[in-house]
């Protein structure tokens, strides 16, 4: 990744989004030819000059302290998660980048521990470019059921990677009521990684198969739209126990594997939704539920070397690749 061209393009993308009436700035009833503010409007506002804040969204100022930045980010509007994507960005156009290919990333049996406590909870562990590392039982019922149970466990090229399942898989893309979001959810969180990771060469690869496969996503990741999943409400459309409003928190001992676990509203249908899923995986799935690797034939496909079997007439899920 570019550091110094993906600085500018979000500077330009922000600026484009950004209203004059929302931030007090007269437009005296002109007609504009292009929406947004201008940047000398812009620059006035973050108290540099036209030509350096000119300069800096052409990627000709890769110097810039993180004094300007905060002014910048303020007179944007950004949140705190745009803000550290603003620094990361300007980090990565100071240094020459050289793409390499990281290391594996594992699950600690530390975290292993926590999914089996974690019990009725579903909950799912992602490695920093979506790969599932590993998921409990619920946590594989609630969000991929029609997986084998042991995909995780396959090598990287092989095991599922939610940003492909929620762009390619036609299961998950039906699972949320409102898909759009989530969509924008997964773009939003790509593109904090990708700032905070620029030599990550598997990284890049996964994006530009995504953007080159999914016009969805290349709509999505143009627009420049910055969005850390903390915490966030789905309201989810499961094939087994029907719809349910599950909120995603995701939870991270620092620069590791990330853990989402979904709760749901005590007393509510959708708590009531959830203990008949586990009723439905648990004990009677078989000798050990789905946890010992067993799948009920004809629900679940498997994810196997270059794709997946395909069930139900549903098209064949391809993992190309894998580069995560």
């Amino acid at each position: 990744m570019d550091g110094k061209t993906q600085l500018g393009d979000f500077l330009q993308a922000r600026r484009s989004q950004l209203r004059p009436q929302d931030i007090g700035v007269p437009t005296y009833g002109e007609q504009r030819r292009v929406p947004g503010l201008r940047r000398e409007e812009l620059a006035l506002l973050a108290g540099v000059s036209t030509s350096y804040y000119t300069r800096l969204e052409q990627g000709q100022s890769p110097g810039a302290s993180p004094e300007v930045l905060d002014a910048i980010a303020g007179a944007l509007r950004l949140d705190d998660s745009e803000r550290r994507y603003l620094h990361d960005l300007a980090r990565a156009g100071r240094r020459r980048t050289r793409s390499r290919r990281p290391a594996p990333e594992r699950v600690p049996e530390e975290t292993r521990q926590f999914l089996d406590v974690l019990g009725d909870v579903p909950a799912i562990v992602l490695g920093r470019r979506n790969d599932v590392l590993a998921w409990n039982r619920m946590g594989h019922a609630l969000f991929a059921g029609h997986l084998d149970f042991g995909a995780p466990d396959l090598p990287a090229a092989r095991r599922p990677n939610m940003a492909r399942l929620v762009f390619f898989d036609p299961h998950v893309r039906d699972l949320y009521a409102d898909w759009p979001d989530k969509a924008r959810a997964v773009v939003g969180n790509l593109r904090l990684v990708a700032a905070q990771y620029p030599e990550d060469a598997v990284l890049h690869a996964l994006l530009g198969e995504l953007s080159a496969k999914s016009a969805e996503f290349a709509s999505m990741w143009a627009d420049h739209r910055v969005r850390a999943c903390a915490v966030a409400p789905y309201e989810m459309r499961h094939p087994l126990v029907g719809p349910l409003t599950v909120v995603q928190q995701t939870m991270s001992s620092g620069r590791g594997p990330l853990t989402v676990v979904a709760t749901t509203e005590a007393g509510s249908p959708s708590r009531t939704a959830l203990a008949l899923l586990a009723q439905a995986t648990g004990e009677g799935a078989g000798p050990g539920g789905p946890a010992s690797g067993q799948t009920e034939a004809g629900t679940r496909r498997t994810a196997g070397t270059g794709g997946a079997d395909a069930v139900a007439g549903a098209p064949v899920l391809r993992w190309a690749g894998e580069p995560e």
